[in-house]
């Protein structure tokens, strides 16, 4: 989530999970795709901002109204609950987050962006884009040599780092976190809205509501398949059932394996997940060599699932990242899951 990007998930996993529990259950899950834990894995927590940050972003946003305040031709609520307010569409806006670059860019905005992070590769023009440094620490001075008249955060370090900016230039702040798949199309919505291309936005956010109502219907109802979603390798973690992957599970018709965690994402061995006895194994992953290894890992176990040929990769980012292609990604995963599910002799209508 740096955001690193998704090939560097599971280095990054390792180093968020070493934070206190609180952090361990934020960070991890919305990106393995991302920056810290990669937006992706974080994205996939539910839980609320701390009241400190939520306290630090109004602040912030406050701050960031020039004295005698212009009117307010924009105005839009974000993640954090604040309203962000503009005097005119963003023409110069970094996204401190991968995640937030690719859903500017799906909703029409690309050539509003005048910066973004590290990992931010998707589209690929983003990769043309000036970099200020990572997701979690960007640094202000190339931050304010581009004169933003915006920035799009998903951590409120980044914004603690940003203090001098936001009280020297006062940019707009707008805090992205999206913690369901309703909030991606929603997400667009309000880029739409700040960037000034509500048409595109909101074109492409009911293309992907539509997308999602068939999910939902296509798979209500139907023989629950028990689903283990792997992130890191050495350790392995799991994902827990709160935010976006949980959510993405249900609109499958799916169970997770460790849904009882009641965290973001926890460390596991082989033998917990043996003994949770999973139809499916799934696992984002960055390169071949990653796909490689997470299938001898579990075909050398004796896990159902990999006796039955229910081992699935999909990529990473796609996974984790909060954006228009974690619907594409949400899809292949109910429709793998629904193979698993006819395979079943005499599928249970329970688990």
């Amino acid at each position: 989530m740096s955001f690193l990007s998704g090939r560097h998930t599971f280095r990054a996993l390792k180093g968020i999970l070493k934070t206190p529990a609180d952090q361990r259950a934020r960070f991890t899950a919305n990106r393995l795709a991302n920056s810290r834990l990669t937006e992706g894995l974080a994205a996939t927590c539910r839980n609320t901002l701390p009241a400190a940050a939520l306290t630090m972003a109004l602040a912030f946003n406050a701050a960031a109204q020039p004295t005698p305040r212009p009117a307010a031709l924009i105005q839009v609520r974000d993640d954090a609950g604040n309203t962000v307010e503009l005097p005119a569409p963003a023409r110069r806006a970094i996204a401190l987050a991968p995640h937030a670059v690719e859903l500017a860019y799906e909703a029409g905005a690309g050539q509003s962006l005048a910066g973004t992070v590290m990992g931010s590769d998707y589209p690929p023009q983003a990769r043309n884009l000036p970099q200020v440094g990572d997701g979690l620490r960007p640094d202000p001075e190339r931050v304010a040599a581009l004169r933003p008249d915006l920035l799009i955060a998903w951590q409120p370090g980044a914004l603690r780092t940003l203090a001098p900016v936001l009280q020297s230039q006062k940019p707009a702040v707008y805090v992205s976190d999206p913690r369901s798949l309703d909030d991606i199309p929603l997400t667009l919505e309000r880029f739409g809205i700040l960037f000034g291309t509500q048409p595109i936005a909101r074109d492409r956010a009911q293309a992907l509501r539509r997308r999602l109502d068939a999910l939902t219907e296509r798979y209500a109802g139907k023989p629950p398949v028990r689903v283990f979603i792997q992130a890191g390798a050495n350790p392995v973690y799991a994902l827990g059932d709160t935010g976006i992957i949980g959510d993405a599970l249900r609109r499958c018709g799916a169970v997770n394996a460790f849904a009882d965690a009641g965290r973001a994402a926890l460390q596991v061995s082989v033998e917990s997940v043996l003994a949770r006895q999973p139809d499916v194994i799934v696992a984002g992953v960055g390169s071949p060599a990653e796909a490689e290894a997470f299938r001898r890992t579990w075909q050398s176990s004796g896990v159902a699932a990999a006796r039955n040929g229910h081992l699935y990769t999909l990529d990473a980012d796609a996974l984790y990242r909060p954006t228009g292609r974690l619907v594409d990604a949400v899809e292949t995963l109910c429709a793998r899951i629904d193979a698993a599910r006819s395979r079943r002799p005499n599928p249970p209508g329970g688990l």
